[in-house]
């Protein structure tokens, strides 16, 4: 039988509906959790996010052992990871909203700022708009073109080129996802993004990296 998707819960994420869209993508067990044991035990992991960089930073680090237990789990043994909006986000070496902010390091990068200089462009970037899938070597086939949910202001900007794996554009190309080895980020939200976003889930539910 295969093992559980560990859903982390670090008081910052739309928790029920991305269990939920995890659950009508196909995952067999979704535990919602905020204990490291569960995510060192789990198949696939998942970090959602909702709200500022590094209020979001300071609730992860705030679970004794949580970072450690991704750490080991996703880079160290290789485990299949998701993180959703300030969840990807928080792959990135460091963001800039209100100060700055140390993020997983996961992938090297900094969210910034959503900056347009179009006044009909607005910002938070909020809506429906277009996803652009790269040619990439790491989660090839994972996301495809098609039209998904955003709701931010600020965007992730990574070091290579190589790791964004899809763009958006909004008064510019946005990072639309990331990918490396076993990790993949979005931008947007899956759970919020109907057939797209469940047609996505379960093309990240039967990856093996």
């Amino acid at each position: 039988m295969p093992g559980h998707v560990a859903l982390i819960d670090y008081g910052a994420g739309n928790l029920q509906s991305v269990a939920n869209a995890l659950k009508a993508a196909g995952a067999p067990l979704v535990k919602v959790t905020d204990k490291p044991d569960v995510v060192l035990a789990a198949e696939r992991v998942v970090l959602p996010g909702v709200g500022a960089f590094g209020a979001c930073a300071r609730a992860l680090r705030g679970i004794s052992g949580m970072v450690e237990a991704m750490e080991q789990r996703v880079l160290d043994e290789g485990a299949p990871f998701l993180g959703i909006c300030v969840g990807m986000q928080l792959l990135a070496s460091r963001g800039v909203e209100h100060g700055v902010h140390k993020g997983l390091d996961w992938i090297g990068g900094e969210v910034i700022a959503i900056e347009v200089t179009d006044p009909a462009i607005k910002v938070p970037h909020m809506g429906w708009n277009d996803v652009a899938a790269m040619k990439h070597r790491d989660g090839a086939g994972l996301i495809e073109r098609g039209e998904a949910y955003f709701l931010h202001s600020y965007h992730f900007v990574p070091d290579e080129g190589r790791d964004i794996a899809a763009i958006t554009d909004h008064g510019g190309a946005i990072t639309a996802a990331v990918a490396r080895d076993n990790i993949l980020g979005v931008q947007f939200h899956p759970e919020k993004s109907q057939r797209y976003g469940i047609e996505l889930l379960e093309r990240w539910l039967d990856w093996k990296p």
